[in-house]
C-alpha cells in the first residue's frame, strides 16, 4: 500500500512538472502572438474611453517626454503597461490607408507607447504647427501601434481628433531617418503639420527610424459622422 501511494504522488509530481513545462514551452512559442494580442487590446479598448471631457482633464496632467527613457515593446513592458489605469489619452489618429487606428497619449512614458501614439513636445496642439507623434515599430504590414507605418504613400491622408475637431492632413513627405535628426519634430514657420515617427527598428541600419509628415488640410467639427473615421476597420 506505501509503494503505491509513493508511485502516485510520483506520478502526480511528475505531470505537474510536464503541465507546467508544456505551458511554459507554449508561452515562449507564442510569446509574441500573446504580446501583440494584448498590445492591440489595450490600445482599442483605451479609444473606447476618449470623450471631450476626458481629453480636457488629461490635457492639464503631467507628462515625461524622455524618448532615449522608452523601453523596447517586450512582454514585461506590456504586463506592467496593462496595470496601468491611466492611459491619459488626448485623442485620436488614424490613417486608414494603411489600418492605424490608435489613441493619442500625452508624453513619451513607457505605458503611453504600449498602448498608441505619444506627443513628442509639450503643449502640442491639433492643427497648429508641427504636431509630433512617436509610436513603436514591432511588425511589419498588419502589426499593431504604428508598424504599418512605411507602408504609408504621399497623398494619404492623416487624421487627429481631439473629439472636438477633427483634423485632415495629407502626406507629403515620407523617408527612413536616424534617430538623431531631432529636428524633425521642431515648428516650421508658417506650416500646420503632423509627423509621425516609429520609435523601434526593425532592421540593424543607422537609418531605422520611418518619418512621415503631412500637412493640415480641413478642420471639421468632431460629430458622430466625421468620428466614424477613427473606427477600426
Amino acid at each position: 500500500m506505501a509503494k503505491r501511494k509513493k508511485s502516485s504522488v510520483k506520478t502526480w509530481v511528475w505531470r505537474v512538472c510536464l503541465t507546467l513545462g508544456l505551458l511554459i514551452g507554449l508561452a515562449m512559442v507564442f510569446n509574441e502572438q500573446i504580446k501583440l494580442f494584448f498590445v492591440d487590446r489595450m490600445s482599442q479598448s483605451t479609444m473606447q474611453t476618449v470623450t471631450q471631457k476626458s481629453v480636457k482633464a488629461n490635457e492639464k496632467k503631467k507628462a515625461t517626454y524622455d524618448f532615449d527613457a522608452v523601453s523596447a515593446l517586450d512582454l514585461t513592458t506590456v504586463s506592467k503597461a496593462m496595470t496601468d489605469a491611466s492611459k491619459d489619452a488626448i485623442g485620436m489618429l488614424a490613417v486608414p490607408s494603411v489600418k492605424i487606428y490608435l489613441p493619442v497619449l500625452q508624453g513619451l512614458s513607457n505605458t503611453h507607447m504600449a498602448t498608441g501614439a505619444g506627443t513628442m513636445k509639450p503643449g502640442q496642439k491639433m492643427g497648429e504647427g508641427n504636431y509630433a507623434l512617436a509610436g513603436h515599430s514591432i511588425m511589419k504590414r498588419t502589426g499593431p501601434l504604428m508598424s504599418p507605418l512605411d507602408y504609408t504613400k504621399v497623398g494619404d491622408m492623416v487624421y487627429l481628433t481631439d473629439m472636438t475637431h477633427v483634423y485632415t492632413y495629407k502626406i507629403t513627405e515620407k523617408k527612413t531617418i536616424d534617430m538623431s535628426h531631432v529636428e524633425v519634430v521642431d515648428d516650421v514657420p508658417g506650416k500646420k503639420l503632423v509627423t509621425l515617427i516609429t520609435c523601434e527598428a526593425l532592421t540593424n541600419s543607422n537609418a531605422d527610424r520611418v518619418y512621415v509628415r503631412g500637412e493640415l488640410q480641413k478642420v471639421e467639427a468632431a460629430t458622430d459622422k466625421t468620428i466614424k473615421i477613427f473606427e477600426k476597420k
